[in-house]
């Protein structure tokens, strides 16, 4: 289902078993994803300091175990980069054992996470902060295709097949959606090259592929506090940038298909696709953003089909196919993701219109996402300070909204035993001159940390009243700050008194405080 078209009953595997044309479309987008995964996989193995072998078998199991489990149908999971980074000290300095028993633990505390609810936490991610997410995302799918596309060492030969692969890319989905395009890219270039006989790089340089299966077993390492010492930040740290990443991207997904899913379960799902690669000596992982659009925009993947029919075409790829999968050359690979990074770069955001009609702030918050994740080259950092920009520039967007308005000074008769006009309580009778204050906005941390100074304490009668009925109290910050309003007045023999508040601000004031309004 394409974006426009929500009205129309989202594909499922059995729907897609049914028909033979999306089962088609499935399985050969799998196939797609395998071979675009291999290179990415051999690299992040690299990075983390492992065997090729490793990292290429906890993608078969991760893709096969989060299509079971998962609940964002067409993402496909596998060794990521963030994870890599997260977990290359730990094997620099203790070992690959070391290595699968923190993912062990990562797998296991990402369950524990999901059933704590952290996918709700999704909602509080601004939309700037997802634009942000998806150009850097195309940005780090650009720089990562570079040293296959630019370099003194590589053919000259390299480019007209790169010129070849996009023409491909663009053609083929216009003359027809029976083959996806990257995959008639992909052996078209394969095939020129065998039978012509250039010598260009290819999937063989980038590692050796694994020649048999993995033998399931727990870690050599021994089971002490000491191990749990080691091992425990680098699992959380490796959970939770596995399941920020993995979420985001499910996110994409939805929004690219018009289609929801489960956050909880695709929590859970990384979980126990951590578990299931650990038990099998993996180094776990959690989404990879390329591929999964490789998958949904490219192959036109909207199932978990096409997500396991990756693993299973990758094992298969891995085993039997070896050699033939060595000869694939690395600049059809890096020309399919390349159309990738055009697809996935949100053209709308960078318009000269659009960003003079967004706020400034947004434009901020976007661009320091997009800096920090190209500069760090991780995502999760990159958004987890684009959200810290958001909510400083919003609140600092907000405390400008609070208003104090003095009106008066104004007298009132007050008879015996009767309140004034202003609420004064009377009970010796005669005329009370009283000033009111009215105070308009969101009172929290950031808008009330000068509300202190808008009043003339000195000039002030001796009844003052500050109106709350146009504001919103919201934390002890404000509370603290009404307090010291009541008490700077006191001190000059004033009387000063909160009224107004209703609902929940009431009753947290009553809570925060025991003095205002006393």
């Amino acid at each position: 289902m394409e974006k426009g078209q929500s009205q129309e009953r989202p594909p499922t595997v059995l729907s897609a078993l049914r028909s033979p044309r999306r089962l088609r479309i499935e399985l050969l987008s799998g196939l797609v994803v395998a071979l675009a995964m291999i290179p990415e996989v051999l690299s992040f193995s690299v990075l983390a300091g492992v065997d090729p072998k490793v990292g290429l078998f906890t993608a078969v199991i991760m893709a096969i175990t989060i299509a079971v489990v998962g609940g964002r149908p067409a993402m496909v999971s596998a060794a990521a980069g963030a994870t890599a980074l997260v977990i290359a000290p730990l094997v620099a300095a203790h070992g690959t054992a070391y290595l699968v028993a923190a993912v062990l633990l990562a797998g296991l505390m990402q369950i524990v996470l999901a059933l704590l609810g952290v996918a709700r936490l999704m909602r509080f991610i601004p939309r700037s902060v997802m634009t942000g997410f998806v150009n850097a995302l195309a940005v780090l799918i650009l720089l990562a295709q570079l040293p296959h596309l630019v370099g003194r060492d590589l053919p000259w030969l390299v480019y007209p097949l790169l010129a070849l692969c996009l023409v491909l890319l663009v053609v083929v989905p216009r003359l027809t959606s029976a083959v996806p395009a990257p995959l008639v890219a992909i052996v078209a270039v394969t095939v020129l090259v065998a039978v012509t006989g250039w010598q260009v790089p290819d999937v063989a340089d980038q590692g050796e592929l694994p020649s048999s299966l993995p033998i399931p077993g727990l870690p050599h390492v021994p089971f002490t506090l000491e191990t749990l010492r080691i091992i425990a930040p680098y699992a959380l740290a490796m959970a939770l940038v596995g399941l920020m990443e993995s979420l985001l991207t499910a996110k994409l997904v939805d929004d690219i298909t018009d289609t929801r899913s489960d956050k909880t379960r695709e929590s859970w799902g990384q979980g126990v696709a951590n578990l299931m690669a650990g038990a099998f000596g993996g180094m776990g992982g959690c989404a990879m953003i390329g591929q999964t659009m490789v998958n949904v925009k490219q192959g036109g993947g909207r199932t978990r089909l096409s997500t396991f029919s990756a693993g299973v075409f990758l094992l298969i790829l891995v085993l039997l196919l070896s050699e033939a999968v060595g000869r694939v050359p690395m600049v059809a690979l890096a020309g399919v993701m390349l159309a990738v990074c055009a697809s996935t770069v949100d053209w709308h955001s960078l318009r000269p219109s659009t960003l003079r009609a967004m706020p400034l702030s947004e434009t901020v918050v976007m661009a320091v996402t997009v800096v920090v994740t190209v500069w760090t080259h991780n995502l999760a950092i990159g958004v987890v300070l684009g959200v810290l920009t958001a909510i400083v520039l919003f609140a600092r967007r907000v405390a400008h909204l609070v208003r104090v308005e003095p009106e008066g000074p104004t007298t009132a008769d007050t008879a015996d035993g009767a309140d004034g006009a202003d609420g004064a309580d009377g009970a010796d009778g005669g005329t009370l001159t009283v000033r009111r204050y009215r105070v308009r906005g969101q009172l929290f941390f950031a808008s009330s940390n000068d509300l202190v100074h808008q009043f003339d304490y000195a000039g002030d009668p001796e009844e003052v009243v500050v109106d709350l009925s146009a504001a919103e109290v919201w934390d002890a910050s404000t509370v603290a700050a009404l307090e010291a309003v009541v008490t700077k007045y006191a001190e000059r023999g004033k009387r000063a008194r909160i009224v107004g508040l209703d609902g929940a601000s009431a009753r947290r004031m009553e809570r925060l405080s025991g003095r205002l309004g006393a």
